[in-house]
């Protein structure tokens, strides 16, 4: 009797167990199934961004700072990183539409020039220190450059950093869980561990025979 029991809580501890892995399993393929599929995608129209032909749209307008305001940025050191003052930002967001809160910035004696790089995109603003004369252009590449600047996180800001970082650990998670629901079904299915090993195989033959170094 005693064996018998031994034996049952053996079952159940692995009936448990096995319930454990699959729930973290499906859980992990749900957090990781769209960012899958984009990451799929973008690293195939990544492969052959050469192929594919993009059409750059540029935009442009321009405006003059009111004179109290050019008068302010008279006043700056000629040469400086230093954020855009307060109200040139919220006069260039009410005129222009435009945030430069955050923005890289490089002050010269003659201009403020404000970086505005985004994906899919670039964009910039310069503010003439002297005459006031305000210039933005903005760059448009489409929407493949734009989910290929998602996949390398260019220019997408600290939100989807975590993004990605979240990400990768949930496919971490949903690898590893596979990987061990694999070890406990392979010994009734004997194609496993060579199907697997093909994974590791096929990349290191072509990185060795392929490859260029």
């Amino acid at each position: 009797m005693a064996e018998l029991a031994a034996i049952s809580e053996r079952k159940k501890r692995r009936v448990n167990w096995l319930r454990q892995l699959y729930q973290w399993h499906w859980i992990s393929s749900g957090i990781c199934l769209i960012g899958m599929v984009l990451f799929a995608l973008t690293g195939l129209t990544l492969n052959h961004a050469g192929q594919i032909e993009a059409r750059p749209v540029t935009v442009g307008r321009d405006a003059t700072l009111p004179p109290n305001l050019v008068a302010g940025l008279k006043s700056k050191p000629p040469v400086s990183k230093e954020a855009v003052p307060q109200d040139v930002r919220d006069w260039v967001s009410s005129t222009l539409g435009i945030s430069v809160t955050g923005r890289d910035t490089e002050w010269s004696a003659g201009e403020i020039y404000v970086a505005l790089p985004r994906p899919g995109g670039d964009a910039w603003l310069t503010i003439d220190r002297n005459d006031g004369s305000v210039r933005y252009e903005s760059t448009d590449r489409g929407w493949i450059a734009y989910l290929n600047d998602l996949h390398k996180g260019r220019h997408t800001g600290q939100a989807w950093s975590w993004f990605i970082d979240i990400f990768a650990v949930a496919c971490f998670v949903f690898s590893a869980t596979g990987l061990l629901l694999l070890q406990l079904h392979a010994p009734k299915r004997p194609s496993t561990w060579p199907v697997v090993s093909l994974g590791l195989v096929i990349p290191v033959l072509l990185l060795i025979l392929l490859v260029h170094h």
